[in-house]
């Protein structure tokens, strides 16, 4: 670079010398560095003509000056006298001008007097040497002899330091000067024009400065160019480049016109040659010619040198730029470099299955091809370190560093990118071996699974499946782990805790498949020696596994910790093991054989459940990473369809959170049971309440679909297909989330299949019940979101419960005859919505499309408060109708099921909450009576079968809330207080009748049955007799010291009563142990009551006796509070 600086600076200083020279020169040649004037300057004094140069000489080469007669000659001003001969003795050479100047003063027209005027003022004036001066004296008689006589008196005055030589006609003056070098107006040849003179050297002058010009602006010019900082970046280097050229080119074209200038002054001067080459130029025009000349070739010089200093500088421009670009490219280049290397050493996963190491290697593979890119263009960069060099540039010594440290980076990250793959593909081999032996023991498994045990129990059978064995155990020489030792030596560079743990976890179970062989062996051994007695073969064969292919691998393995709740599972289960191991034992060989089968099929569902979940959480992870996360890439931003740009949300919902869910929680929590398939049911019950959301992506999909359509040509996601190598589209991905939660219903059902009679059975059922309610609601927020023309909250009504379509008819009190006939015999299409707090009636409305775009909407009709519904089960002659009331029958709704299962479920499910908000009445109530006689005793005797106390009552019903769960009472009926008749009073026929829905057909939630005995007790000081109603009652408490000793009843219970006795006593018969006896009436509380006894409101349009409770006015007066009611919400 100094080296550079150091030339420049040379050039420069060479650049200035030549032009300086050319300046200098132009002034000599045109004498300005003696004289600085030009004819320009004094053209209109040069105009006047009282002397000029006619370019005539004498006989020694003198330059003749001639004074023609001018009559007001004595009037030019000195000054302009004075420029005018200044000016033109400057004219001609200085080797001329030395010789001495000739004056030709024409007086012929003038007088004597003028004539000495003239000769006097003109030897004061003359600036240069004089050689001779001819005077023309004046023709006229009298003058001419004034002025001989003059002459020689004033001879002395007028002696000058040339003679001057009085000349009386043109003849005389043709002796002293050639005939050619005078010009016509002294009788002589020379072609003369004053003014073309005028402007031959006007012109020639202003060449002349033009030069001068032209290398004072070049030597500035190149001053500028010289003293130029060099940008430090590519765009403003190729700024200045572009500045200078385009400056340079101007220069150039300025010198091209002074050029032309020159040439066509230099044209006009040999013109008369060209013309007739007989014609000889005067020695003016042959100096004017010569001037010219030498003005060209100086400006030609400055030419020359402003090029070479511009080549010059040119290249240390261009160097410059490259240099820049160099630079950035290196910025860019090593940048990406660096974040290649960062990415690379992100692959620091060995993998935890062949499939994820094959995904591994498949992206380290897609990753090294995208990077070649990359490394190419750095080693293209670095190899114009020769270049450079060759090219003598500058800045060689700054740009072979750089060079050097891209070769650097290039065989490092090869060489990493190597090491990944070898390591990997080690990892690949150490996965083959564990995938062969894990193979390898499942099918021993299966083996030992699949063994007929009636057939073993022969001595041929025992030997059949004693080689059966010995040819399986032979076919583990190529399969099965031999020394574990060996294998953490050979592969100790990529064991890292998890695929250590995962290989201790291998040998394991190939230690104890081959444990359980040499326990078969030594069984069979003994059959095939001695005949056994034969047992009842129970040898179901499993059904083929048929493992989860893991189209999308990507999984990352982490580390599973287990929890303090999952060990005390696992020593409870071992506990519960040691326990019937002995039982196991004392049995026979065909109910071992039955259990081990069976805890085969278990792992078999287990295996499946773990391998999916690890398929499933691979393809979501390649999903977001392959697609969702592309369209978040720069690179890829100009693939992606302006209208799909922003809506990554939309297509692809909330299943970052999905992934996050499983990979970090549930598949971890899922391996800690893979030893206790059988109580994998707590693992989902400890989960459940994250699986809630799937309803959140499950409402999302129709819009994820339709946006889908619209897009799914788009060459975004051909383009990521094609990267992720899949053989599907994003939608079938976008599908998977759905299809994973119905899989688990069906892995439940069949863990649960070989569960029963295991410790976690009741787990699993929970489980299934929960998965099986998830989906339901998942189905009911999918038609629930697609209610159009409701103006509340549906959030409001709280939870979703039930949906579906029914046919209704109206009956309402209000409203004109003829619309209530019209209604019973023309039913109305309407989508019921059931909420915790309101019924929805809607009107369902077919949509035209494709997929979810073809699901239909529903729209509201209008909504009934739950708090003011009742209902009748039973609609006369028709087993699916039931009525849905409102406001003690001001409308009535009469709904026609599609089947009598479906009327059934909606029934059960409107009585639950019913019941819920009756409970919810008499809680209240109850805590309010508590707060006014918490300081009355409670007597409650042990022995006594004494009629209960309203605060026995009360007892009991607190413990009804501590023991028993209204919800488990199979959805039945409302826990009211028990309704007792009338003293001596009873029913001839008790109902025997086991479906609570046909013993009670009418509910309100506004209805509260009151216990007599409290009126009784206010107006006969609490002596009243109890009353009692017909119908089935629930157990609060444990009884077993009735009349027979092998009557009791426990808690929760159900019983029909049958009879009252004595004593407070009841006689009534336990529903579920078929026995009967008597109870103390205290122990009990209504479930339901027979309808014929109770109060109702029948609907004469059913034509039944529909027993039906007080109205929602009633509910806050007999529960002595008020009761929280509920906007009314209908439509």
């Amino acid at each position: 670079m100094r080296c550079w600086l150091k030339i420049e600076e040379m050039a420069l200083e060479e650049l200035m010398q030549r032009l300086n020279a050319v300046s200098q020169c132009a002034d000599e040649i045109m004498h300005q560095d003696i004289i600085p004037l030009y004819a320009a300057d004094i053209q209109d004094q040069l105009k006047k003509q009282f002397a000029y140069l006619s370019g005539g000489r004498g006989g020694d080469g003198c330059p003749v000056i001639t004074f023609p007669d001018y009559p007001a000659f004595s009037e030019i001003p000195e000054k302009e006298f004075q420029n005018v001969l200044t000016y033109l003795t400057s004219i001609p050479s200085l080797r001329d001008a030395g010789i001495g100047f000739i004056l030709v003063i024409d007086r012929r027209q003038d007088k004597w007097t003028s004539v000495k005027a003239s000769i006097l003022r003109i030897a004061a004036s003359f600036p240069g040497n004089l050689q001779l001066v001819l005077v023309l004296r004046p023709t006229g008689f009298f003058h001419r002899a004034l002025s001989d006589i003059a002459f020689r008196f004033n001879k002395d005055e007028l002696k000058m330091k040339v003679p001057i030589i009085m000349l009386g006609s043109v003849s005389e003056l043709q002796g002293y000067i050639d005939k050619t070098q005078l010009t016509e107006d002294l009788g002589g040849t020379l072609d003369y024009c004053h003014n073309r003179w005028l402007s031959r050297r006007t012109a020639i002058e202003g060449f002349a400065q033009k030069v001068k010009q032209t290398a004072q602006i070049l030597q500035s010019f190149g001053t500028e160019l010289a003293e130029t900082e060099l940008p430090n970046d590519v765009q403003s280097t190729s700024s200045l480049l572009a500045t200078h050229t385009e400056k340079k080119d101007k220069m150039k074209e300025d010198i091209r016109v002074a050029v032309e200038q020159g040439d066509d002054i230099l044209g006009s001067i040999t013109k008369p040659v060209t013309e007739n080459p007989d014609y000889k130029l005067n020695q003016d025009q042959l100096d004017n010619q010569t001037t010219v000349e030498r003005l060209l070739a100086q400006l030609h010089e400055t030419e020359t040198a402003f090029d070479e200093f511009w080549m010059k500088h040119q290249q240390k421009l261009e160097q410059c730029l490259r240099l820049r670009n160099f630079e950035q490219n290196f910025r860019e280049v090593k940048a990406a470099l660096d974040i290649v290397s960062e990415r690379l050493s992100a692959f620091t996963d060995v993998g935890n299955s062949r499939s994820h190491v094959e995904h591994i290697l498949k992206d380290l593979a897609n990753f090294k091809e995208k990077s070649d890119e990359i490394v190419t263009k750095a080693k293209m960069l670095a190899s114009e370190r020769d270049a450079f060099i060759q090219s003598n540039h500058y800045a060689v010594d700054s740009i072979i560093p750089k060079c050097s440290e891209l070769h650097h980076l290039c065989d490092a990250f090869t060489t990493e990118i190597e090491r990944r793959r070898k390591l990997l593909n080690k990892s690949l081999e150490l996965h083959d071996l564990l995938e062969k032996s894990m193979k390898w023991c499942d099918e021993g498994i299966y083996l030992l699974a699949s063994q007929p045990v009636d057939k073993c129990q022969s001595q041929d059978g025992a030997e059949s499946a004693l080689q059966e064995i010995e040819k399986f155990l032979d076919t583990g020489a190529g399969n099965k782990i031999k020394e574990l030792n060996k294998i953490y030596e050979e592969y100790a560079h990529i064991l890292n805790e998890d695929l250590k743990d995962h290989v201790q976890k291998v040998f394991q179970k190939q230690e104890s498949m081959e444990e359980m062989f040499q326990k078969r062996q030594v069984s069979l051994k003994k059959l095939a020696a001695k005949q056994t007695r034969p047992v009842q073969p129970v040898a179901p064969r499993p059904e083929a596994f048929v493992k989860s292919p893991c189209t999308s691998p990507g999984l990352q393995r982490e580390n599973v910790s287990n929890s303090e709740s999952s060990a005390l599972r696992r020593v409870n289960y071992r506990k519960a093991k040691s326990e019937t191991t002995e039982l196991h034992q004392s049995r026979g060989g065909s109910t071992m054989d039955d259990e081990e089968n069976l805890a085969v099929l278990r792992q078999h569902v287990m295996n499946e459940l773990i391998e999916t979940e690890r398929a499933y959480v691979e393809e979501l992870l390649c999903v977001l990473e392959g697609y969702a996360a592309e369209m978040d890439n720069p690179l890829m931003a100009h693939l992606i369809p302006p209208e799909l740009q922003n809506k990554k949300d939309i297509l692809f919902g909330n299943m970052e959170e999905i992934y996050h869910f499983h990979n970090r929680i549930f598949l971890r929590e899922l391996e800690t049971y893979v030893e206790y398939p059988e109580l994998v049911g707590r693992c989902f019950l400890d989960q459940m309440e994250d699986f809630q959301i799937y309803e959140k992506y499950c409402q999302n999909k129709p819009r994820s679909e339709s946006l889908w359509r619209q897009f799914s040509d788009s060459v975004f996601f051909q383009e990521c297909q094609r990267k992720l190598d899949h053989k599907l589209s994003l939608d079938s991905y976008l599908l998977k989330p759905v299809q994973r939660i119905t899989k688990y219903q069906l892995l439940l059902k069949e863990m649960l299949k070989y569960s029963k009679n295991c410790e976690g059975a009741e787990d699993l059922q929970e489980a299934l019940t929960s998965i099986l309610g998830i989906l339901k609601a998942v189905n009911d927020s999918m038609h629930q979101i697609a209610i159009t023309g409701y103006d509340g909250n549906l959030n409001e009504l709280g939870k979703l419960l039930m949906q579906g379509s029914f046919n209704v008819w109206t009956d309402h009190k209000k409203g004109h005859t003829k619309v209530k006939d019209l209604a019973r015999f023309k039913p109305m299409q309407r989508h019921l919505f059931l909420h915790e707090k309101a019924v929805l009636f809607c009107k369902k409305r077919e949509e035209n499309g494709e997929g979810y775009e073809k699901a239909p909407s529903y729209s509201y009709k209008h909504s009934l408060n739950m708090a003011a519904v009742g209902i009748t089960e039973n609609v006369k002659g028709d087993a699916k109708k039931f009525e849905i009331w409102y406001n003690a029958r001001e409308e009535v709704y009469i709904v026609q099921a599609p089947t009598p299962e479906v009327k059934a479920t909606w029934v059960n499910e409107i009585r639950k909450v019913l019941t819920s908000q009756l409970q919810a009445c008499r809680e209240a109530s109850q805590h309010r009576t508590l707060e006014q006689t918490q300081s009355l005793p409670l007597p409650l005797p042990a022995s006594s079968c004494a009629s209960p106390s309203r605060n026995h009552i009360r007892n009991t019903k607190k413990t009804e809330e501590k023991k028993a769960d209204l919800t488990s009472l199979e959805g039945c009926g409302t826990p009211v207080a028990p309704k007792y008749p009338e003293k001596g009073k009873g029913w001839a026929k008790p109902s025997h009748s086991l479906d609570a829905s046909e013993e009670n057909d009418g509910w309100s939630s506004a209805e509260e049955a009151l216990n007599s005995s409290d009126a009784e007790e206010e107006g006969a000081g609490g002596a009243g007799e109890i009353k009692l109603t017909p119908g089935k009652y629930t157990v609060v408490t444990d009884y077993d010291k009735g009349v027979s000793e092998e009557f009791t009843v426990k808690s929760g219970d159900l019983v029909q009563l049958i009879r009252e006795g004595e004593d407070g006593l009841w006689f009534v018969k336990n529903l579920s142990s078929g026995r009967e006896g008597w109870i103390p009436a205290s122990n009990l509380l209504m479930l339901i009551g027979n309808s014929k006894s109770a109060q109702s409101l029948s609907s004469s349009e059913s034509g039944t006796a529909s027993s039906n409770l007080s109205t929602s006015s009633s509910c806050s007066d007999s529960c002595n509070v008020s009761s929280t009611s509920f906007s009314d919400i209908k439509g």
